[in-house]
């Protein structure tokens, strides 16, 4: 499972707002291979569902996962930050045993 943070959930409803997404539309959370560590984190709309997903929903988001980025990605939290030392997601993820610099990416 995935869990957001307020912070995250309030950027999602403000993306989903400004694209004049409808109530099909779900956050879609992968891992694909790459980044200095090894594994980046993927970030997309979507309103298909895929053969194998995995649904949760947290404080109102639905969230899909192919079965690969739940494994690597259960028990993470999604963040946001707006701060001074960058803007963006941030994935606190308790698999991940060492991550890069930038938080792009990680290794198991």
């Amino acid at each position: 499972m995935i869990t957001i943070t307020e912070k995250a959930k309030s950027k999602i409803d403000q993306l989903m707002e400004e694209s004049q997404m409808d109530t099909t539309y779900f956050l879609r959370v992968s891992v694909k291979g790459g980044g200095c560590s090894g594994l980046s984190y993927n970030l997309d709309f979507d309103d298909e569902e895929k053969a194998g997903d995995q649904f949760f929903e947290d404080k109102g988001i639905r969230i899909a996962l192919d079965m690969k980025s739940f494994l690597y990605l259960a028990g993470t939290e999604l963040d946001f930050s707006d701060g001074l030392n960058g803007k963006g997601f941030n994935f606190n993820n308790p698999n991940a045993s060492r991550s890069c610099g930038c938080g792009e990416s990680f290794s198991v």
